[in-house]
């Protein structure tokens, strides 16, 4: 997996070139593509293929043996999608996971002193230290365009802004169906982006704790609460698990992965208290009676999760003293995340690289000149990594010195 990352590593700050057109940077940039992959070994190149094309278990399968080793490992094909872990497809979300890489060592995963948001409030106050306004709780409600120019915004109060250049990190349902007249685009497009996956199918539960969990596996405190802990127990768990999803219900015996955070950053918690936060699959948007319907199965939901690490932390329930319930409807309607998916988008094949978030719109610029595309539904995916961002600050510095913008 590490030769995979170091393989696929220099695509993820790589503006996608497009492979329908004659232009030399983009033939140079498939060139650059088609050497490294012949530069690696015959071996690695069959297991790209593999990793591009088959499920997750079954590219483990010809790893591993241990059936709760390879339901834990094949967790990460299937976060954020809208598939199961036998899905072809998965292997490669696999390898985006793996792809986290902290001073140069791939599968490393980092918390942020502070929470997440951290990370956030470090880049705007820079960002304001150079002399950026940011405006905070300030919806936008339209993006204006002139003569096929996007020319500011309108926020939600009414507020007019003015701008030269418009860069949307929301992702393409409501950046051009919702934010824009369908008027100004190109019907083609508009149909592209109408067809864009987005199938949320995950939840979170927050818990905030008396004490620490004890897991009856490995009892009392210890270093194994510091990372992440998994409920995975079996291939026909994980896959059960999608089978409910499938026909509009959330997993009554979901896969779950819980991270205590208060343990490495003391922070985040008063003194002797801790938050067990869990990431949960599945919780399909789309359920059954329709989307709405999660508001009157919030809480049964968060009984579920609950109920089930109770199975492997008998003291739970008697530890809680608090609990949030995010649904995918909550993270549509409060993240501004279609459908509650994560990532703005699945990490299918079909929905990859060049073809990211709409084929021949791949670079960061849409059909509406100084309006370009920032965020998780751009290349190369979701993940906390800024990758997505960076590139488009550069194509747009491009344009700028160009003097196209």
């Amino acid at each position: 997996m590490v030769q995979m990352c170091r393989f696929v590593k220099p695509i993820l700050s790589m503006t996608p070139p497009d492979p329908t057109t004659l232009n030399p940077r983009d033939l140079m940039k498939l060139l650059f593509l088609g050497r490294r992959f012949q530069a690696l070994t015959s071996e690695d190149k069959y297991n790209q293929v593999q990793l591009m094309t088959m499920s997750a278990i079954d590219f483990l399968d010809q790893w591993f043996e241990t059936d709760i080793l390879k339901a834990t490992m094949s967790a990460s094909g299937i976060i954020g999608t809208f598939l199961g872990v036998r899905s072809p497809g998965t292997a490669y979300v696999l390898l985006h996971h793996y792809m986290g890489e902290i001073d140069g060592a791939f599968r490393s995963w980092g918390f942020a002193r502070g929470g997440t948001g951290a990370i956030s409030n470090a880049i705007a106050d820079a960002a304001r230290e150079a002399g950026v306004e940011i405006r905070t709780k300030a919806g936008i409600e339209k993006i204006l365009v002139k003569n096929g120019k996007a020319i500011g915004v309108v926020l939600q109060n009414g507020d007019e802004i003015q701008a030269d250049i418009v860069s949307s990190s929301v992702d393409p349902n409501r950046t051009f169906l919702k934010m824009i007249d369908a008027q100004h685009l190109p019907a083609d497009f508009v149909e592209e982006v109408r067809r864009y996956k987005f199938r949320g199918s995950s939840g979170k539960v927050n818990l905030a704790l008396d004490a620490l969990p004890d897991f009856t596996c490995i009892p009392g405190p210890g270093a194994h609460l510091r990372g992440a802990v998994s409920i995975s127990p079996s291939v026909e768990y994980m896959e059960r698990a999608y089978d409910e999803a499938k026909y509009g219900t959330y997993s009554s015996k979901p896969y779950i992965d819980m991270v205590i955070p208060s343990l490495t950053d003391p922070s985040v918690a008063p003194p002797g208290k801790h938050i067990l936060s869990c990431f949960v699959q599945y919780a399909p948007f789309k359920l059954k009676e329709g989307p709405e319907a999660w508001e009157g199965k919030r809480e049964e939901f968060g009984d579920t999760v609950v109920i089930t690490i109770a199975q492997y932390a008998p003291n739970l329930k008697k530890i809680i003293v608090g609990r949030q319930v995010v649904t995918p409807l909550d993270l549509d309607r409060e993240w501004g995340l279609t459908e509650g998916n994560i990532f703005q988008g699945e990490l299918s094949l079909e929905q990859l690289f060049f073809l990211r978030p709409v084929p021949g719109w791949a670079k960061y610029r849409t059909p509406i000149k100084n309006l370009y595309m920032c965020g998780s539904a751009t290349h190369p995916g979701g993940g906390i990594m800024g990758a997505n961002g960076r590139i488009a600050a550069m194509e747009i510095l491009k344009d700028w010195k160009r003097g196209s913008v």
